[in-house]
Formats: C-alpha cells, structure tokens, sequence
C-alpha cells in the first residue's frame, strides 16, 4: 500500500474511527493494586517518595481494598511489614503475622476480591535480604524451606494466590510441593519468574523496609542486561508449576515482557514498579509533563507489549479514568 492511493490519517480524523481500530485496549480488568500493611490501629503513612500511597494498618487496608473493588480492580497484592525483626524471617510465616491477618480480614469483609500475596523474607529479615544467610552468603536451599513455609502461611489464611518475589532457584517447586500435600492444590502461583536487580526499586525499598543492610541483591537478582535468561528462568518456573509469570519492572523492560509473551504459553503479568511510578508522579509535580496521559500510555505500552496482568500504584486512578472514559 502506498500513498495517495492509502491515506492513514482517513482513519485517525474522528475519535469513533480513532476507537474503532484501536489494537490494543486497556481494562480495569488488567490491573492489580499492590497494598502495604503496617501493625497498629488506624495508621495512614503516606510514603514520602510515592504519594497517595500509605503504610496502612488492617482497619485503613479494609477501606482501601474496598475502594478498589469497587472500581472494578479484581485484585490487590499484600506486602506485609512486621513489628519485629530477625535473621532468619521468623514472622513471615507465624499464624498471626502482619500479612496473615490482612488476608484473613479481606477475605473476611471483601470475599470476591481477589487477595495476592508477595512472597519474600526481606521485609521479615533483619540484614534486609531475600533469604538465609550462612557464612555471609545467602543459602539458597536453606531458604526455600522458610519461603515455602510462608507461602503455605498465606495459604492457610485465604490467600487466593502467593506470588514469590525472593529469586531463589527451585522456590516454585518448593512452594508448589508445600502447598499441594497441605491440601491447598487450588491455591495459585504467580512467580517473579523474571526479576531484575534494578535501581527503579528505590522507593519501594523505603514503603517495605526492606533495604539490604550490607551488600546487594546482585546474586540472585538477574543482570539488567540479559534477555536470554529471561526466558531460562521463565521455563524453570514453568515447569516447576508456576500459574503465571511475572517480569519486573516494566517500563525499562518492555523487550523482555514482549518476548517472555512470544515464547511462554501461559498468562503474563508485568510489575510497574515504585520507581516507575514516583519518576512520572515527580514530572508531573513539577508541571513538566501531563501525568495522567502519561500514565495511560505507559500502561497501554505494558499491556500492548503482551501483559495480561499489570501490577501498578497507579491501579486505583487509571480505574477511575477507564470508568470516566466509558461513560
């Protein structure tokens, strides 16, 4: 097709055109709001670095998780932050733990939303890292048992779906075995499968308590770099019994979600991440860029690089702009 004979502006000249060609399209069906849950009773703290984001006791998390529903997101994603800490993660996987009793009273107050939790010992550790540590490394066999243990936890409260963000080799296998001889074969996985070890994490390392306190997570978090890999450690987790397949962050890795969505024949959630978030919510505080477009045009490029699932703070106003657009 050449010009004059083929015009693309015939069918960019009115919105109804504009909409009816339109390839890829946005819902509040895709999105999952990711929630932090602090102890205490009517606690709100606001996350310096991530505005309209908060520490929030179970009371205020209730309310939130409401508010969400109610727009129509199908999901939260729980990160819990504990009132003590240790070196092995001990209140990561207690009965009563912060998490614990969030997912019980969501499900308790909200039943048809649908409650993720993370899956990690960073916020639970008192060395910051995503694991056991012997002898001053991360003992990655040692701490499949704990993450496994808390992802059962999560289970055993009513945790629709764990999602182990740790990066430890086998944990999938791991948790899957846990929870399938618990009785707990209906409870989903979705796996960090592709999770690198990026500076956009910044602020979220501020919100979680969870920065390192001696060295990084360059071991078992992959290289920027690597794309390949990307799908190695897609297919382990694949064949480890892995539901769904994440890749963090998304904005710098467009490529990777792109290609983990070619070459993997199961559903794809993409997390944008708190750095992703507070570099547009910054611009847009200092009026150098409209961060509502912004905002939507980041999200539709995550879902047109093949995401069914995107993770996002920006879950709750990019509902609200998706509902106000269909009205």
């Amino acid at each position: 097709m050449n010009f004059p004979e083929y015009r693309p502006r015939r069918l960019r000249q009115s919105d109804g055109f504009r909409r009816m060609i339109r390839e890829t399209r946005l819902s509040v069906d895709n999105l999952v709001l990711p929630l932090f849950v602090i102890e205490g009773k009517n606690i709100k703290n606001e996350i310096a670095a991530m505005p309209g984001h908060y520490q929030l006791s179970i009371d205020n998390l209730l309310n939130t998780g409401k508010e969400a529903f109610e727009l129509g997101i199908p999901a939260v994603i729980l990160f819990g932050i504990p009132d003590k800490k240790d070196s092995i993660a001990s209140n990561a996987h207690i009965k009563d733990g912060i998490v614990q009793r969030a997912v019980r009273a969501l499900k308790d107050k909200i039943p048809e939303l649908v409650v993720i939790t993370d899956v990690c010992l960073c916020q639970y550790t008192d060395h910051g890292h995503c694991g056991v540590i012997k002898e001053n490394i991360i003992d990655n066999d040692e701490s499949l048992f704990v993450i496994a243990k808390t992802a059962l936890s999560h289970a055993e409260a009513g945790a629709d779906m764990v999602a182990p963000s740790d990066m430890m080799d086998g944990r999938v296998g791991k948790i899957r075995e846990f929870l399938d001889k618990n009785s707990f074969t209906n409870t989903a996985i979705m796996s960090y499968a592709v999770k690198y070890c990026s500076a956009y994490y910044g602020p979220f390392r501020q919100a979680a308590d969870s920065s390192p306190k001696f060295g990084d997570r360059k071991t078992y978090q992959m290289d920027p770099s690597n794309a390949i890999e990307a799908i190695r450690e897609a297919d382990l987790d694949v064949y480890e019994g892995a539901d769904i397949i994440m890749v963090k962050p998304a904005l710098a890795y467009l490529d990777i979600i792109y290609r983990v969505h070619q070459e993997i024949n199961l559903p794809i959630a993409a997390y944008s991440v708190s750095g992703e978030y507070s570099m547009i919510k910054a611009g847009e505080k200092m009026g150098w860029i409209d961060g509502k477009r912004i905002m939507m045009e980041t999200l539709t490029a995550i879902k047109r690089a093949g995401a069914n699932i995107i993770l996002t703070y920006f879950a709750m106003e990019a509902a609200k702009v998706l509902r106000d657009e269909s009205q």
